[in-house]
């Protein structure tokens, strides 16, 4: 897809359906934005979407196209991209609801393209921030980035350099205390953790042969480190745990879009992805001594061709095929009080080969009606070597049809029917450690099925004040293979893993709303909000009773709101994350996280259209953790509650500040 296709998209697109709007530049200036990502969050009923950190190139589609087609990079972030295009450099931006003829939705239902200038020239961006804690610790940034967007030929890159802190982390009391009162354990936590970040991308774009080329390349540096201390009533009984993680990543994709004549397009991508990461978590107690230690390699190779063919304007038909082949080696040693102890699926070579072919169908049946029907044919071989040897090979059939109905310029609904296959995880296929101190060590499990489902989904969209925009949105999914934790028996000892544990269901009600707040005297203001609820029901593999899916969020809710302050050269906003909940239900235990709510205030100065200084402070309310294991004597079915394991930390507050300037 080309911003020329969209362009005249855009032009047949009658006012009562609809499918395109366009929000030129002039409609973001009032509040002040700096980047593309700025003017994203900006849009009405638009809810931005990264994309999935999944393997293969089609599944991992964020929501946002640039010039008409989406980056030819996975390690490189759709977010970190968005902040390298700075205001400027936008013409406007496009929003597609429930498709158009011409238009790959990459299987979203909403999309937004940013269309830029093609004449914004040279530009160098340099900019500098620090944060501090306050409990004293301080992280730092330094970012360059550098484009040149003129004729058929672009290039950019960036460089970075960071060190942030670990907003996760915290103080305050642990206790372990049994069902009939007392306390077995009662002990101060203090945590804290840091990473590094070093990254180098560039990318080029020209004219070749009659199409366009797109080469980007990437390289990613991320150690981090994590330590906590367990302090008692006796010092003598401290409990100390330090784990350190170091991961590396390279990345080279190409992206080649070519006429075939008679209206249709052939899109190309290629892209190869290595990586490489360590894992060491020692753990220290008078009377324990615990090592865990996992060694990975990873590889990922994907080739994908789509092609375009605009039959006529109310016509659009999209063909392609994709195949990937990845692999993973991992090497795992847990060792306690000097003694190796046995995991299932401790040391395991993964390799998946996939292929997926796809057909889908545009068709504008009517100035007020769009229809989109499309199959993909997923087949998939998955294979283990090591300390467990099995294969299996899937194949998956994955309709879709998605019916758009617009009676008018301001209301529209859509409905999709679409049957979904999750992706299996292959950290899930060899054993890890979530925290020696809670003495969570989980097996592999390399004989998994992908979980799938069929969604039943219904929207209703409603634009409204010239800016103003509200969505209601429900989705029912009927769940198989439902992948959740389940207990692994091994000679060794029975563990908790990730398993299939049958058929489920799945409901969400989603609500978003995007308000201008000029009618409510804050000129040049935008409110958006958005709250998804959940419900969810599988049959617990242990128990054989209802429950809700592991790691599953009820409800979440944010909350954000910018307004720009033109005589003054400034911005200001706060976004508010509301609390969240997620339990995991274990054999023989039961965890519950709950994070409290997050607040963000901030500020930016404009004192030159090429110099800005942005101030923040972070987690306003110095958000709390808490942690709770309920630990049974034996499996769940037939045990006893032996104690709880309770933890309450309290974040800290972070003051941001960073100075961005544009040179040309």
């Amino acid at each position: 897809m080309t911003a020329a296709m969209l362009m005249a998209a855009v032009a047949s697109a009658t006012a009562p359906a609809a499918a395109i709007t366009p929000y030129p530049a002039a409609f973001f200036a009032s509040r002040q934005p700096t980047t593309a990502l700025d003017m994203v969050k900006l849009l009405p009923g638009f809810t931005f979407d990264s994309g999935g950190s999944v393997r293969g190139f089609g599944g991992a589609a964020g929501n946002v196209l640039i010039d008409g087609a989406r980056p030819a990079s996975k390690d490189d972030g759709l977010d970190e991209i968005l902040k390298r295009i700075p205001f400027g450099s936008v013409a406007r931006i496009d929003v597609i609801r429930g498709g158009a003829p011409g238009v790959d939705m990459q299987g979203k239902t909403v999309l937004a393209n940013i269309v830029r200038r093609r004449d914004a020239g040279t530009r160098l961006i340099v900019s500098a921030s620090t944060t501090t804690a306050e409990d004293g610790r301080v992280a730092w940034g330094t970012r360059i980035e550098a484009s040149r967007n003129a004729g058929p030929t672009s290039w950019e890159g960036s460089l970075l350099a960071a060190r942030g802190l670990d907003d996760g982390s915290g103080n305050g009391p642990r206790i372990q205390a049994p069902p009939g009162g007392g306390l077995l354990e009662n002990v101060r936590e203090t945590s804290a953790g840091a990473a590094h970040n070093w990254k180098v991308t560039g990318a080029v774009e020209t004219a070749l042969l009659g199409g366009k080329l797109r080469l980007n390349a990437s390289v990613f540096l991320n150690p981090y480190d994590y330590r906590q201390a367990d302090t008692p009533a006796d010092p003598a009984s401290l409990a100390l745990e330090h784990d350190h993680f170091a991961q590396r990543t390279a990345e080279m994709g190409l992206r080649y879009d070519h006429p075939l004549g008679g209206g249709a397009r052939v899109e190309t991508f290629l892209l190869q992805q290595f990586g490489e990461s360590r894992y060491t978590a020692a753990y220290h107690a008078p009377d324990d001594v615990e090592v865990f230690r996992l060694a990975k390699e990873t590889s990922e190779s994907i080739a994908r061709a789509t092609v375009n063919l605009q039959v006529n304007p109310s016509l659009a038909l999209e063909t392609g095929a994709e195949d990937d082949f990845n692999w993973l080696l991992d090497h795992t040693r847990y060792i306690v009080n000097g003694a190796p102890t046995g995991l299932p699926a401790a040391n395991v070579r993964v390799t998946e080969l996939r292929g997926e072919a796809f057909g889908v169908a545009t068709w504008r049946a009517a100035p007020t009606l769009t229809l989109e029907g499309g199959l993909r044919l997923e087949a998939s071989r998955i294979a283990s070597t090591g300390d467990v040897v099995h294969g299996r090979t899937f194949l998956f059939p994955k309709p879709r049809a998605l019916v758009t109905w617009s009676p008018d310029a301001a209301d529209q609904v859509r409905v999709r029917v679409e049957r979904e296959v999750g992706q299996l995880d292959f950290d899930n296929f060899a054993a890890g450690a979530a925290s020696l101190t809670n003495g969570a060590v989980h097996a592999g499990n390399p004989s998994l099925t992908p979980q799938q489902d069929w969604v039943i989904e219904a929207a209703y969209d409603r634009r409204f004040w010239g800016g103003a925009d509200a969505t209601v949105t429900l989705r029912h999914y009927a769940l198989t293979d439902v992948i959740d934790r389940a207990p692994i028996y091994d000679p060794a000892g029975v563990y908790d893993a990730p398993g299939n544990i049958g058929s489920g269901t799945k409901d969400e009600a989603a609500f978003s709303l995007t308000l201008p707040t000029d009618r409510f005297g804050l000129k040049a203001g935008a409110l958006s909000a958005t709250t998804t609820f959940r419900r969810s029901r599988v049959i617990d593999p242990t128990t054989g009773q209802p429950r809700p899916i592991s790691g599953l969020h009820p409800r979440d809710a944010q909350i954000h709101f910018t307004q720009g302050l033109p005589r003054l050269k400034a911005t200001w906003g706060f976004d508010i994350f509301d609390q969240w909940r997620e339990t995991y239900y274990r054999f023989n235990e039961v965890d519950t996280d709950k994070l409290k709510t997050y607040a963000t205030v901030f500020g930016e100065y404009k004192a030159r259209p090429d110099l800005a200084i942005r101030f923040e402070i972070d987690n306003v309310g110095a958000r709390s953790f808490r942690h709770v294991r309920e630990i049974y004597e034996g499996p769940r079915n037939g045990s006893a509650l032996a104690y709880a394991d309770i933890r309450d930390l309290r974040g800290a507050r972070f003051f941001y500040l960073r100075l961005r300037k544009t040179f040309g």
